[in-house]
């Protein structure tokens, strides 16, 4: 006759096997998927340098495409994952129009950047022109303010070019990064 100690104990023992198993299958789960172990953290905004250049595919019907780039400068290896927050500033710093839409894309995926490592996300301007005035009220932007994915705190992006003031056209739209 086992005592109320030894039915615990197995209990207890069961519980730990389940777990463990529990454990070893979300890894294998994570890995299959291109996820990067919780120990490496998540890329802090303020080791970023966020920059932006013209992307190699140029324009197409009323847009143009550019590469929004973060490099990491922290001096630890991070991630990046999703969609970056992107929306049209002036030169105060206020949000002009409406933010950024997201295409869809790009695949999710986790990117590990090294020390010094840069990922980016394909950003697309459509020419502000193009929309009709009534719903655009045309106006000049000094740059982007952009919040890597995951984050809440921003940096601001230099990009002079015709923006919307007015809520409602979605002229930005971000892919994930890769």
């Amino acid at each position: 006759m086992v005592g109320r100690s030894g039915t615990r104990v197995r209990i207890a023992t069961s519980v730990v096997v389940v777990l463990v198993a529990l454990s070893t299958c979300a890894a294998g789960l994570a890995a299959a998927h291109g996820r990067t172990s919780s120990s490496t953290a998540r890329c802090a905004t303020p080791r970023l340098v966020v920059w932006v250049v013209p992307n190699s595919g140029g324009g197409a019907a009323g847009s143009f495409f550019y590469d929004l780039n973060f490099t990491n400068l922290s001096g630890h290896v991070c991630t990046l994952a999703g969609y970056a927050g992107v929306s049209s500033i002036d030169l105060r710093g206020r949000q002009v129009g409406s933010a950024a839409g997201r295409n869809p894309q790009t695949p999710f995926r986790v990117v590990t950047l090294r020390p010094g490592d840069t990922a980016s996300a394909v950003l697309q301007i459509s020419q502000a022109a193009n929309f009709p005035a009534g719903d655009c009220h045309l106006v000049d932007a000094a740059g982007l303010r952009v919040y890597p994915p995951g984050a809440f705190a921003s940096k601001v992006a230099p990009l002079p070019f015709s923006a919307c003031s007015r809520r409602g056209p979605v002229y930005l739209h971000v892919e994930r990064v890769r």
